[in-house]
């Protein structure tokens, strides 16, 4: 769960929205620290082969979906993301790599 201003925002939330984008093939939003709202959604996209799309319009295309509070701040697009055997996405190792920065 991720705690942005008080309010509790599920990425599974705003993983479904970024599922339903013809250029999304994969996608997982995590929290990172915000130093006034406590965390702040980002989200790690892999695009379909031969697909480009823009942080803006992915952004754009949450607004008619999610709440104000829920819609990422910060998009990273990636060539793949890191899964364990069965294919579930790593998100602890996603947050480790940014605080890291």
């Amino acid at each position: 769960m991720i705690i942005c201003g008080g309010y509790n925002v599920y990425p599974r939330d705003i993983e479904e929205v970024f599922f339903s984008h013809p250029k999304v093939q994969e996608a997982t939003a995590i929290g990172i620290p915000h130093p006034t709202r406590g965390e702040t959604v980002k989200v790690f996209v892999v695009l379909k082969s031969g697909e480009t799309a823009t942080e803006q319009e992915l952004i754009e295309y949450c607004k008619g979906s999610l709440a104000t509070y829920k819609l990422p701040t910060c998009i990273e697009f990636r060539s793949d993301l890191p899964k364990i055997n069965v294919g579930k996405i790593l998100k602890k190792d996603l947050r480790t790599e940014i605080l890291k920065q």
